[in-house]
């Protein structure tokens, strides 16, 4: 029978309406991010959807098909349509169906099936057949162990790899009970669950998702002393690498003899390694030479950082490196490029999640409000942006010059706060830097440069930086309160989740987190996807409409790009 006060509409789909404002909503949402996916995020109404992905990775932490029918039936106003849960069992009984062991032969691999009709299916898929060993039944060479698997999983067959995992080359360290600074040092709760969830796979592979400010990075370092052997982390940018360093020597009883840095700076390869991507990726004619880094040593262990920004070379090299324990670590697996699939099967599959609202209830992360300010764009620019092609009427919308005033309201209003100005046009950015005089860090900012400008940031001597798109992510400055968001990558979630965890590090006040969006303009569409994210874990955006007092210092359109 109907139950209207039900917040959930279960259509036969797969998609899943859920009612904002019904009082049951919380525990809705919270139900399905274990085993949907967000779509879209108006003010009544969320639609969700049910993937074989997003059953697949819920089916790796525990989540049954029973569980699954029992939350919708549960919350839902009519009937759950029949067909849905029926391709829920299937989508979650082929997790497991296939493992990945040993063979009889040292280089040799095996597929084991659940039954003889899926191995005759899978010997006569072509992109599966053309890696077993030839008259070999199901069995591959060590070598393809990460192509059978991205094979596999995009016929809708993930693999549960159970051929174990090189124990690498032993590095006897642990966490300390203080750090440097002399203040006690323990693992948080989730910390610990992530790292057992991650060690009771084998302490093989997975992904860790903790919202950022959270401390994954202590999650890796507690990993790899259970582990107690080489490490090789890979991080986003030089900022990222050194700060990792410094973590690995507050927190751990690494030396720093035994800590490298292999960048474009230096080119260290030590016991406990943190390299860049830019570094792993760069080309040498057709050739990535440092890629010879993953072979460098006999490494027990990889940690991707931010791996949802895993480049595609490294995607190929990975897939040779199945042998190697992997960590992956992320705020959400969401990736701009559709490749979650490629992170479940070279990475592995979520091993560990936590709702960014009950983090920052227990207060681990600092609670914060986002704001949408909506703005007019000047009459001047209105007809370039009419007369642009769509590309172009974004990047005039973006760069909307009525920002500029707007950012320095939010300025006054926040006076005394740690405040940071983040875009994705590099000549917005220096206009507000040189219009409201403050101090800008872009890609081409000298790293000892930006170092200082970020010290001083963090000490208060600088209260408002300036940044293009490299302060998405990796940066720790625990003081940031405010985040103004000019301008962003068309419809990002992963980015608009970074940028607003620039501010969750706890702190004794609540953040803020700004969107400035030109109204009645493809902006306003591509913030409602960009928020998705953050909607799916509970944020809200309150809407503000800015009117400037005074006409905007440039009424000029921006350049067309």
């Amino acid at each position: 029978m109907p139950n209207l006060e039900n917040p959930l509409i279960v259509q036969a789909d797969k998609s899943i309406l859920l009612e904002v404002h019904n009082p049951r909503y919380e525990e809705a949402r919270d139900a399905l991010a274990r085993f949907a996916e967000l779509e879209k995020s108006p003010d009544h109404l969320h639609t969700y959807r049910i993937t074989p992905l997003s059953l697949w990775n819920a089916a790796s932490s525990g989540v049954n098909a029973e569980t699954v029918q029992a939350d919708l039936e549960r919350l839902s106003k009519y009937p759950v349509p029949p067909n849905l849960l029926a391709d829920v069992r299937e989508s979650i009984s082929r997790y497991g169906r296939i493992k990945l062991v040993k063979g009889g032969a040292a280089d040799e691999l095996e597929l084991q099936v659940s039954d003889a009709p899926l191995g005759h299916l899978i010997q006569h898929t072509k992109d599966v057949a053309k890696l077993l060993i030839p008259g070999g039944g199901l069995r591959i060479t060590a070598d393809n162990r990460g192509e059978i698997k991205q094979a596999l999983i995009k016929v809708g067959y993930p693999v549960v790899d159970e051929a174990g995992f090189t124990v690498g080359e032993p590095l006897e360290f642990s966490l300390r009970d203080t750090m440097l600074s002399g203040k006690k040092f323990d693992l948080r709760h989730y910390q610990s669950d992530s790292v057992g969830a991650f060690m009771a796979s084998g302490g093989g592979n997975g992904v860790i998702c903790l919202p950022c400010g959270a401390g994954k990075t202590v999650v890796a370092l507690a990993a790899a002393a259970q582990l107690k052997t080489k490490t090789l982390v890979l991080a986003t940018n030089i900022t990222a690498v050194r700060q990792w360093m410094s973590e690995v020597l507050d927190k751990t009883t690494l030396t720093a003899e035994q800590v490298g840095e292999y960048s474009g700076d230096r080119k260290e390869v030590k016991p406990f390694t943190v390299a860049t991507y830019q570094i792993i990726t760069r080309r040498s004619g057709d050739k990535f030479p440092h890629l010879s880094l993953f072979n460098a040593a006999n490494w027990g262990l990889i940690v991707y950082d931010e791996v949802h920004l895993l480049p595609a070379p490294i995607f190929r090299f990975t897939a040779g490196l199945q042998a190697r324990r992997r960590l992956g670590l992320t705020a959400t697996l969401i990736r701009e490029d559709g490749r979650e699939g490629d992170v479940f099967a070279l990475i592995g599959p979520k091993r560990y999640d936590v709702p960014w609202r009950e983090m920052e209830r227990a207060g681990f992360i600092a609670e914060a409000t986002c704001t949408e300010l909506r703005l007019p764009l000047p009459e001047g620019v209105k007809m370039a942006y009419a007369t642009s092609d769509a590309r172009n009427r974004f990047n005039v919308a973006a760069q909307n010059p009525v920002k500029e005033s707007a950012v320095k309201e939010l300025l006054v209003r926040h006076k005394g706060e740690s405040i940071l100005v983040i875009g994705q046009y590099l000549e917005q950015l220096r206009s507000l830097s040189e219009g409201l005089k403050l101090p800008l860090i872009t890609g081409e900012t000298p790293q000892a440069d930006r170092d200082v400008l970020f010290a001083k940031f963090r000490t208060g001597e600088v209260p408002v930086l300036v940044v293009s798109k490299i302060g998405n992510f990796s940066i720790d400055l625990p003081d940031a309160s405010v985040l103004i968001q000019v301008s962003g990558t068309f419809g990002s979630r992963q980015e608009e989740a970074q940028r607003l965890g620039r501010v969750l590090r706890p702190k004794d006040k609540p953040a803020s987190f700004y969107s400035l969006v030109s109204e009645d303009t493809v902006e306003l569409d591509f913030a409602m996807k960009r928020q998705l994210f953050l909607t799916e874990q509970g944020y809200r955006y309150k809407i503000e409409d800015y009117h400037p007092v005074a006409k905007p210092l440039a009424a000029t359109p921006p350049a067309q790009v």
